[in-house]
């Protein structure tokens, strides 16, 4: 009986003297690389608007109106949100009153009006209560409830912010500290309202607020105000339906603001140019197809031309066959699978930037992980080729039964009107799971979106993902394992 160590060589033999499973594999890996080539040349947003990018150095969504003076030194101002009443398309052109959660007014220290630039704000949610947010990513919650009125403050001394909430304008509480550089700043009223997500899109809504008993000291005192929308470039960018548009009214200390839009990172959805990691290996889809005609092929054809009798002969122990073939098949489809990753990744990136698309930027380390997550979730698919074609001894039962149960969970996930439930439990049971491992967006909790797996947000976390197909192949390789015993005694 030969060892194991001579076992896995005779499987690699085998595998790499047999010219289609090699080109196979290569063919698996040039899929890659040349889809996102194709992705890369086809995004053409040469004259698309460009993308602001917050502090923390990540794409954000800045567009709000803003009611502002300069600062000139250190210093307080305070103000109590007395209304905020929003509304939400109704049809294309007319509005109606509604409920828009993460609405926003109150007060906000600002680097400039440049959208991107560093913020500090304090403010009442439409049903989020008080909140303190700065630098995009950064959200705290502060007491009370979302009912109004409420008194609102910022504290300036230095490059600190402090900001604080009240319910009577006279027991105040702390929310809140949060650092904002430089002397040069802007301080003011804001009013902003997030886009209804729903039917897997989103439509612009316009929120008022009525600000009263607004009072400032020191170094924040004087000058006029000015009122200007952020993020401005047009209406429908600053994220306005229809006919509708910022303003304000002043008379004496109160304050009547209306805006639209929002100040907070950017998600998959609010950017209609933008693009991700995930859209650049799309010919992943391709590949997975590929490794599983090899996987199954790797046994099946054994079968058909009967020489598994003789490699049967050669190692009584059965079961360390099946595993030799798993071993063999993992380890070249992770080969190919990483270097058609490492090459497609980088190339579709320069090509959709250079034609004016944004990529959502990942650090090293994430896109190393995706690349060799790809990998991983190719060669363990093509292990699960390799049992289903033991189990059932016909290549193309094995590569329509590992096809539908890997391929069409993608397909669901892909199609951006399967309710949003049924695709992430799609995401989260099935063999699909394991492209959860291609995902580098992050959902905010401050951010109303479309989080699902469509858009690029799974309900696993990545390696728990491939951990799911890793399962499937796993009890698929003992069953054949047991069949092996039982039908080849």
């Amino acid at each position: 009986m030969i060892s194991f160590r001579q076992l896995l060589h005779a499987e690699w033999t085998k595998f790499r003297t047999v010219r289609g499973w090699v080109t196979g594999m290569v063919a698996a890996a040039l899929m890659m690389v040349m889809f996102a080539l194709l992705a890369g040349l086809s995004s053409d947003q040469k004259g698309a608007l460009p993308v602001p990018i917050g502090p923390y150095g990540g794409p954000v969504t800045d567009s709000f109106y803003f009611v502002h003076q300069p600062i000139t030194g250190d210093g307080s101002i305070t103000v109590s949100v007395a209304a905020l009443e929003s509304s939400v398309p109704e049809g294309p052109e007319t509005l109606r009153p509604g409920s828009v959660p993460w609405a926003k007014a109150g007060l906000i220290v600002k680097a400039g009006t440049e959208p991107g630039s560093p913020y500090v704000a304090i403010m009442l949610t439409g049903e989020h209560g008080v909140r303190m947010q700065d630098s995009y990513v950064n959200d705290t919650a502060g007491p009370g409830s979302a009912a109004s009125p409420q008194w609102l403050r910022l504290d300036r001394s230095g490059d600190v912010i402090t900001g604080y909430a009240s319910s009577d304008g006279t027991n105040w509480s702390e929310v809140g500290t949060a650092q904002l550089a430089g002397s040069s700043a802007q301080v003011g009223l804001f009013v902003a309202s997030p886009p209804a997500v729903g039917g897997g899109g989103t439509a612009g809504t316009v929120s008022t607020a009525t600000f009263g008993n607004l009072r400032v000291r020191g170094g924040w005192a004087g000058g006029s105000w000015a009122g200007d929308q952020v993020g401005a470039e047009s209406p429908t960018f600053a994220g306005y339906p229809a006919n509708a548009a910022g303003s304000f009214m002043s008379t004496d200390a109160q304050f009547t603001v209306t805006g639209a839009g929002d100040i907070a990172p950017a998600v998959r959805d609010s950017l209609p140019t933008g693009g991700h990691l995930r859209d650049l290996l799309t010919g992943t889809f391709a590949a997975l197809i590929a490794v599983i005609v090899v996987g199954a092929l790797f046994v099946t054809d054994e079968y058909r031309s009967a020489m598994i009798h003789l490699t049967l002969a050669a190692s009584p122990r059965r079961s360390r066959v099946l595993v030799s073939k798993a071993i063999v098949v993992w380890v070249v489809t992770f080969v190919a699978g990483f270097a058609g990753a490492v090459l497609a990744a980088p190339l579709g990136e320069r090509l959709a930037r250079v034609n004016g698309v944004y990529i959502f930027p990942v650090s090293f380390s994430t896109e190393l992980r995706v690349e060799l997550g790809t990998a991983a979730l190719l060669a363990t698919a093509a292990v699960l080729a390799v049992s289903v074609g033991a189990i059932v001894r016909h290549s193309a039962a094995a590569v329509t039964t590992v096809v539908v149960a890997i391929v069409l969970p993608y397909l669901l996930i892909a199609i951006p009107f399967v309710p949003a439930a049924v695709s992430k439990v799609v995401a989260t049971v099935t063999p699909g799971a394991a492209f959860a491992v291609q995902q580098t967006l992050v959902p905010y909790d401050q951010v109303a979106s479309n989080y699902t797996p469509y858009y690029g947000y799974y309900p696993l976390a990545p390696w728990a993902g491939v951990a799911v197909l890793a399962g499937y192949a796993a009890v698929s390789l003992a069953v054949a394992a047991v069949l092996l015993h039982r039908r080849d005694a």
